[in-house]
């Protein structure tokens, strides 16, 4: 219960033959994990550090890891380029563009997105790409915000632009116990329209429970005129996002969920004609064409120029690109084979898991199948009294064992309030993240 001391006993370490054991009895219930084990190769070549410093690392969700390769060939890049402040010509400022407009290209390339159609600006972060498009979206009295009760904070935060300029907002709720979306209500609320303008936001992958929602709804929103942002942070480190199959407006990652470094360089892909629609609030440094104190008038840039807010990091975005191949090389199928392997075995794990009086220890929330979710996996623990293990306990434990976990309601409060539907809350969930064995 809430504040109430709670002692795990830890198990006597594993022995070998049970290893064994446990382990082919993995293989023959997932025969296709065996099919990838080049993961296993740049386990020990590439994240060594694991071993070396004997942690569990089970916080994906929260940021992935970087591979030691991503380091040495990023340091290399600059030790022996000289590179400056974009926003000029000299050579070192032309290097510099030269790397981030690569950067760009690059990532326009690995989500498969036109260049035509999308442009990719550069953010601190998933968060940063969806206030651009929050503050700038052409919210009236007679629009709309529709969004699902299963969205990160950072798209919830984006009603209250939405309220100030008179918008309605509306929320769509969560179906228990899979969380996932209530489609009728969904479909409701789309062909009710946007109004004078309207914009459909909600998560490719949920953060807190693992649940993918489904793609089709971009184009489903998009029949009945919604402009559709798309939150694909938790998605995109582990499946493919298509975007010449799939057409989103506005899509919010950031690269570290994805790679692990750098950290505080995100992305807003942004389709150009709804691009043109945002309208900025202020302008900035590197924003413009010209800026008038005399005449008090300024031009935005066109394109990604007219969004990215003063002098971007380059000297971290060339190291995107070395991360996207880093990407590619694990090969994101095998990737997404391997974690449906290991997310069935920890749910069927964490399922079977009994007290004595044959009382669960764990509740999941979501999906407890491998079918229509990631490899986040949410859940509460209980004493054999059926009442909650503090989530701050269970991280404390952990911890001391040298696991590396998420508890909390991870910045999706929409998600976290409904596993109360039918339990009285006195902690908040634990969260297994994209789990890497």
């Amino acid at each position: 219960m809430e504040g109430r001391e709670v002692n795990i006993t830890p198990t006597a370490a594993v022995r070998a033959e049970d290893y064994a054991a446990a382990y082919q009895a993995f293989l023959t219930a997932y025969p296709e994990y065996a099919d990838t084990h080049l993961v296993d190769d740049l386990r020990a070549s590439e994240y060594a550090r694991l071993d070396v410093s004997g942690l569990v690392y089970l916080d994906y969700t929260g940021a992935s890891l970087y591979a030691a390769s991503q380091l040495t060939e990023h340091h290399a890049l600059l030790r022996r380029r000289v590179l400056g402040n974009p926003h000029s010509q000299n050579p070192a400022s032309a290097a510099a563009t030269a790397l981030v407009e690569e950067a760009r290209r690059e990532v326009l390339r690995f989500f498969n997105a036109p260049p035509q159609e999308y442009v990719a600006i550069f953010t601190p972060n998933a968060t940063g790409a969806l206030k651009l498009v929050g503050e700038a979206y052409p919210f009236g009295p007679d629009g709309r915000y529709l969004l699902t009760f299963d969205n990160h904070n950072s798209v919830n935060g984006i009603r209250e632009f939405a309220r100030a300029r008179g918008a309605q907002v509306t929320y769509v709720p969560v179906v228990l116990p899979d969380m996932g979306v209530d489609e009728a209500q969904l479909d409701a609320q789309l062909r009710a329209g946007p109004g004078s303008g309207g914009l459909f936001a909600y998560p490719a992958q949920s953060n807190f429970s693992g649940v993918q929602h489904a793609l089709a709804w971009i184009e489903h929103a998009h029949r009945y005129g919604w402009d559709v942002l798309l939150d694909a942070a938790a998605f995109v480190p582990t499946n493919r996002l298509d975007l010449a199959r799939w057409t989103p407006d506005f899509v919010a990652l950031s690269f570290y969920k994805m790679f692990g470094y750098p950290t505080g360089v995100g992305c807003l892909l942004a389709r150009r004609d709804a691009l043109a629609r945002l309208r900025r609030p202020w302008f900035a440094g590197g924003t413009i064409t010209v800026a008038s104190v005399q005449g008090d008038r300024y031009y935005l840039a066109e394109g990604e120029a007219a969004f990215e807010d003063g002098t971007v990091d380059f000297l971290a975005i060339p190291a995107v690109p070395i991360g996207l191949r880093h990407l590619q090389r694990v090969g994101l199928d095998r990737l997404r084979t391997r974690l449906r392997c290991l997310t069935g075995w920890l749910l069927d794990q964490l399922q079977a898991l009994r007290h004595r009086s044959g009382a669960p220890v764990v509740r999941i929330y979501g999906p407890t199948t491998t079918r229509g979710r990631g490899a986040t996996v949410a859940m509460n623990f209980y004493d054999a009294g059926g009442r909650f293990v503090d989530h701050r306990a269970v991280e404390q434990e952990a911890a001391a064992a040298g696991i590396a976990l998420r508890t909390g309601c991870f910045c999706n409060p929409g998600a976290a309030r409904w596993p109360w539907a039918w339990t009285a809350p006195s902690s908040s969930p634990a969260s297994l993240g994209r789990p890497t064995g």
